[in-house]
């Protein structure tokens, strides 16, 4: 199998640009991001711009905010009292906190610090984001029992006391 397509495990080395041209992320030299394809682990954009290519293939893909971590919802910014936060810390913009919620936790950015609250963000950093990705594919095989069992590993669907990953 050379063709990247649905169920296929595929590898790719990758840099992630803004259009500002900033990098935001970046596979580890040698260790390139391997995936389940059709599983929802990457954004849809770069999913879908993966499909039909091939081991070795080199390309460049720009994908929208709707279709990387979506637009920016402004639904996900909320007011809160300061009381919430741990006393004595000195609060700045960007800085990053998180939240319990009967969900799990849930990561958090200070977007502006007011006398009595705090207005915090809930979107993803890179809502509202043009990414322009850089892409190699490096490896392109059926997948395995074991990749396919990584999908699931310590999501909480099973006793994960024996997992190696």
């Amino acid at each position: 199998m050379n063709t990247v397509q649905n169920d296929a495990f595929v590898a790719i080395e990758y840099t992630l640009t803004l259009g500002s041209g900033k990098i935001v992320d970046k596979s580890s030299a040698g260790r390139p991001l391997g995936i389940v394809m059709g599983n929802g682990q990457i954004i849809p954009g770069l999913e879908r711009a993966l499909l039909g290519h091939n081991l070795g293939d080199v390309f460049a893909v720009d994908v929208p905010a709707a279709d990387g971590y979506g637009d920016v919802d402004e639904n996900m910014i909320q007011t809160m009292t300061r009381k919430n936060f741990p006393s004595g810390t000195e609060l700045q913009v960007d800085m990053v906190f998180q939240a319990q919620t009967p969900h799990g936790a849930v990561s958090f950015r200070v977007k502006e610090v007011l006398e009595d609250d705090v207005k915090v963000d809930f979107n993803h950093p890179l809502a509202g984001e043009n990414l322009h990705f850089d892409v190699k594919v490096v490896e392109v095989r059926a997948s395995t029992d074991e990749d396919l069992h990584a999908l699931h590993c310590c999501d909480g669907s099973h006793d994960c006391s024996g997992c190696h990953c």
